[in-house]
């Protein structure tokens, strides 16, 4: 008889363990091999640089491994594309934005991952606003300055970008619309190649994010016209927002955020959003990142979720009107 009761105290523990473990006691040992973390350009730019910067703070406050890798090529599709077919244990995160996980599902006719069915949201860590330049001896001094001239001459000024497809060029065919303007799009691989020809006077302007061209505008190189935040950037107060400048339908910014395999547990995305968020207001880090001329965005995932999203229907029509593909 007593051994019939520990039978069943033992199978009643059984059963109570079965249900409580996984998830009260989910990946205790999380993470238990270092964590990689993709970087979809090349090494030495604004978003590897993020990338380094938020590993360091995880480090740092958890005592994580990270290793970094960069996977730069096709507008950060081969970044995204690894990441969605990677083991969803946690182990797996790529630094997202939304020239990749927003506008090329909306490029591309076909990818080889869904951002919203391959992936899955992590965590948000900053915003950059886009910034218009023109060289530091141009005769335009205003965004006014450009319209006028570009009614006069439809089609005639060159407006430079990092890339067809990108925020960037997304923005411009906002800015064209909004204002009835015409510009001349020309493409560049990055900032880097665009430069010379914008500084020699090959091209008219050049839009990029406000952490690419922070030194070019602080040393003078180049004349800041407008941004495309909601409000003046911080690090460059003196130059007007497009709206400011009474240019509408503009207000657009970059978003980098973290994602992993649509199918990582709960418990370890929740995690992880909470020791980003942890690591992004901590007020050392909130300072690095706002010297780069972005600002610190935090959240939960849904909110992540949502804002890209958003930025996708908001984006969508204008792609479409364009014509632009990358197909």
């Amino acid at each position: 008889m007593k051994t019939d009761r520990r039978i069943l105290a033992a199978s009643c523990l059984m059963v109570l363990a079965a249900c409580v473990l996984p998830s009260a006691m989910a990946q205790p040992n999380y993470p238990q091999r270092p964590i990689r973390f993709i970087v979809p350009f090349p090494a030495g730019g604004g978003t590897d640089a993020m990338t380094r910067l938020l590993a360091n703070k995880l480090t740092e406050d958890n005592g994580w491994t990270f290793v970094v890798e960069n996977k730069p090529g096709a507008g950060g599709n081969l970044a995204l594309d690894q990441t969605a077919k990677s083991a969803p244990d946690g182990l797996t995160l790529v630094m997202a934005q939304t020239d990749n996980v927003v506008l090329n599902p909306l490029l591309y006719r076909k990818l080889s991952y869904d951002p919203v069915k391959d992936l899955r949201s992590v965590g948000l860590v900053a915003a950059g606003p886009a910034v218009l330049v023109v060289k530091a001896d141009s005769p335009y001094k205003t965004l006014a300055d450009l319209e006028k001239a570009a009614r006069a001459a439809p089609g005639q000024l060159t407006f430079a970008s990092p890339g067809t497809g990108t925020i960037s060029h997304v923005i411009s065919e906002a800015w064209q619309k909004s204002s009835g303007v015409k510009f001349s799009h020309v493409p560049y691989r990055g900032m880097a190649q665009a430069m010379p020809d914008l500084l020699g006077g090959r091209v008219d302007m050049y839009m990029g994010s406000v952490p690419t061209l922070l030194s070019h505008i602080q040393s003078g190189k180049v004349r800041a016209l407008g941004v495309t935040s909601a409000e003046r950037s911080a690090m460059i107060p003196e130059v007007p927002t497009y709206t400011e400048s009474g240019i509408k339908g503009v207000e657009l910014a970059s978003v980098w955020g973290v994602m992993a395999p649509a199918k990582t547990p709960d418990d370890i995305v929740n995690r992880l959003n909470a020791a980003i968020n942890k690591a992004i207001n901590d007020p050392m880090t909130r300072k690095k990142i706002l010297d780069t001329g972005a600002q610190t965005a935090s959240g939960s995932v849904r909110d992540m979720e949502k804002k890209y999203a958003g930025d996708r229907a908001m984006l969508a029509p204008i792609v479409k009107e364009s014509g632009m593909s990358l197909d």
